[in-house]
């Protein structure tokens, strides 16, 4: 206890969802004071859907006086901008939820990639267009557990070409392996992580003189990308944006059929940045605290979606404009 028998003891909570529950636990132990008033105040935008804030209004409700309060129904807030949030994303959803209407967000909502997105696109076969430009991603690491890979994607399709992976390989070997892939698969453009040693790969791949080298910073900002449905998102950073488009790809895509990337692809949660309209994609370092692998598969093929990259020339003969012409001439010529 608190030693403060015979008196008032005051704890508030604000934000109380992002607060851990190992702090709950011990604020609990220390109120066991007798003959003391005990008050216990705690709010906050209810954002997480596990913790001991939810469970205030879950399993331990009896021991709280709980309250939720719609934003549209109390004076000092934005009518028009709450409307707008509900006009944007839905009445129900995990936005508005949390943000206007004062709700938890959905049981399984705060994982980004649902499962079943993932295996159906282990499952699917595709063909890509004789016009998608090839990308490559590749997500660097130096040491430890982490890996560096390099994910392929042509279109709709990112597994007839295979990935490559190293372990604890030096930036100078890896940017000579990723030059001898270059050459081989001829990319239009390679999205190169540039945390850890990538600014080095970087380097050392344009001083190989291999084309089309950009580099990836994940923090750097982000924007408005498609989720589903019809809705857009803002993302708050370039990271959650580029998962955020890998999200809608893959309900039409194609990805090898590897335990890992799946792991990978449905570990991180998401949760709203602090202008409480954007999303943002679980750190790496917090994953691991869960007892998750840091995601670098999912992070090679999410590389692949950092930039537009226009598409190859169009042969002559898939060109609209000779559709109906007479054969003859060159149009046929790249058949020959």
């Amino acid at each position: 206890g608190l030693h403060n028998e015979g008196k008032r003891i005051v704890v508030i909570y604000d934000e109380a969802s992002g607060i851990a529950d190992k702090v709950w636990e011990v604020t609990l132990g220390a109120l066991t004071d007798a003959d003391t008033e005990i008050i216990w105040i705690a709010f906050g935008n209810p954002t997480l859907n596990t913790g001991e804030f939810r469970q205030c209004f879950g399993k331990n409700r009896n021991l709280w006086h709980t309250a939720q309060i719609d934003s549209r129904t109390v004076e000092g807030t934005n009518k028009a901008f709450l409307d707008l949030l509900v006009k944007t994303y839905g009445e129900d959803s995990d936005i508005v939820k949390v943000r206007v209407r004062g709700m938890f967000p959905s049981a399984s909502s705060m994982q980004f990639i649902g499962t079943d997105i993932v295996e159906a696109a282990q499952q699917r076969e595709v063909q890509s267009l004789g016009s998608d430009p090839v990308i490559f991603g590749v997500d660097c690491a130096r040491f430890g557990d982490d890996k560096s890979v390099l994910a392929i994607r042509c279109g709709r399709d990112a597994k007839s070409r295979p990935w490559k992976e190293w372990t604890k390989q030096d930036s100078m070997l890896l940017a000579g392996d990723i030059a001898l892939e270059a050459m081989r698969w001829k990319p239009d453009a390679i999205f190169v992580d540039a945390g850890n040693i990538g600014a080095a790969v970087i380097d050392r791949l344009r001083q190989l003189e291999v084309p089309n080298v950009f580099e990836v910073w994940f923090g750097g900002e982000g924007g408005m990308a498609y989720l589903d449905n019809g809705v857009t998102v803002h993302t708050g950073n370039l990271r959650t944006q580029m998962w955020t488009k890998m999200r809608a790809w893959l309900k039409g895509g194609a990805i090898p059929e590897n335990q890992q990337l799946a792991d990978d692809l449905v570990g991180p949660t998401y949760a709203f940045g602090a202008d409480e309209t954007s999303i943002v994609l679980e750190k790496k370092k917090d994953m691991k605290k869960r007892g998750l692998a840091s995601p670098d598969e999912g992070d090679a093929l999410a590389c692949t979606f950092a930039y537009p990259v226009l598409p190859r020339a169009v042969p002559n003969y898939l060109n609209p404009e000779n559709y109906g012409q007479p054969a003859g001439g060159d149009r046929y010529d790249e058949l020959a």
